[in-house]
């Protein structure tokens, strides 16, 4: 007790930041070492998280408009938006930017296909 330092919240996330980058591997590099069961405390165990539910949505586009004009909207109204037709939507998860991609019709239902992923490395610069 009178020798104890203190714990400084600094260390320990500079400790816990060595062990985040130690411990991140590729989706390949995780299903390979879960098929060869080698496994240490400081890998993560993807099933944990597996069935946690996210929201995915797609940015389409948007637009500013006065609440006058807004109020003015009726069934049939146009509203114009501030992206091309021809550009790729925003995938968003729960609201992070993960790709962008096109709609396509499946089986008569909207799906999209994605066309460019961002990096987990562009994924982390945007949190900042």
């Amino acid at each position: 007790m009178e020798n104890e330092t203190p714990n400084n919240p600094a260390d320990d996330n500079a400790a816990a930041g060595d062990q985040e980058s130690a411990s991140q591997y590729s989706p390949e590099e995780l299903q390979e070492k879960q098929a060869s069961g080698k496994s240490s405390g400081a890998d993560i165990n993807l099933d944990l998280v597996l069935d946690v539910p996210v929201n995915l949505a797609l940015r389409v586009g948007s637009t500013d408009i006065a609440i006058r004009d807004l109020v003015k909207l009726v069934e049939g109204s146009v509203v114009a938006l501030d992206q091309d037709a021809d550009t790729a939507m925003d995938v968003l998860v729960n609201g992070t930017l993960i790709a962008q991609g096109e709609i396509v019709i499946v089986d008569d239902r909207f799906g999209v296909r994605l066309t460019d992923v961002v990096s987990p490395a562009e994924r982390i610069e945007q949190l900042n």
